[in-house]
């Protein structure tokens, strides 16, 4: 496994400079990550710095809960294509989902999912292992390409990895054929073999230059 291949090296700091930015840009392209994550505002600029290569420019959407009206969330993912980029990652309405009004969620998803290729943010650290499951089920339907774990304040970040990796389990199960993405709080080198092992297809992390620099001397 070529673990900066399944790394989104993620930057969505809110205090992030320009310069902040385009070094994110720099670490991706020197080892080779998945992809660069980060605001919106930082699209155009992400497209320019990794111009020339297959590098993904990837999009926070909504976050942390994913309660912008459907308008407005639609707005923002069609203006993220129109400024450069290639994937989205959008925070479902986790309150909507926590309400059980699941046609909502799809109905919202499904168009999103059509602008874009979408991985879907699901909050799992919100959420009862049913709830996972019903969330990830609602994710596979809508047409997204991966479920994802969380984002930022997501009451994951704090609990043990054990526990990411239980929901990564039922994720899996719950959306065959989906690539699971899993983040918050993944900084090692072990962290990454732990949430593969559990079924991570990608992982999400502003800490892949240390990870990858864990695998000099390695077999990665």
């Amino acid at each position: 496994m070529k673990i900066a291949k399944i790394i989104d090296h993620t930057n969505i700091d809110i205090k992030a400079t320009g310069e902040d930015i385009k070094r994110t840009c720099q670490e991706a392209k020197k080892y080779g990550f998945r992809g660069v994550d980060v605001r919106p505002k930082w699209i155009s600029l992400v497209k320019r710095e990794l111009a020339g290569t297959d590098i993904k420019v990837i999009v926070l959407i909504d976050s942390p809960m994913g309660q912008s009206s459907h308008q407005e969330r639609i707005k923002i993912c069609k203006k993220a294509k129109k400024d450069g980029a290639n994937e989205l990652d959008v925070v479902m309405n986790i309150v909507d989902l926590k309400y059980e009004r699941y046609q909502k969620v799809f109905k919202d998803l499904k168009v999103i999912c059509k602008i874009l290729p979408t991985k879907v943010i699901i909050g799992s650290g919100y959420l009862t292992d049913e709830e996972v499951k019903k969330a990830s089920e609602l994710v596979k339907k809508s047409g997204a390409i991966s479920v994802k774990t969380a984002t930022e304040k997501d009451p994951l970040e704090r609990r043990e990895l054990k526990e990411k990796a239980r929901h990564l389990k039922i994720m899996k199960r719950a959306a065959p054929g989906l690539l699971i993405k899993a983040s918050a709080k993944i900084r090692t080198l072990e962290d990454v073999k732990k949430m593969v092992k559990a079924g991570a297809d990608i992982i999400g992390t502003s800490s892949g230059v240390n990870i990858k620099k864990e695998t000099y001397g390695k077999k990665s």
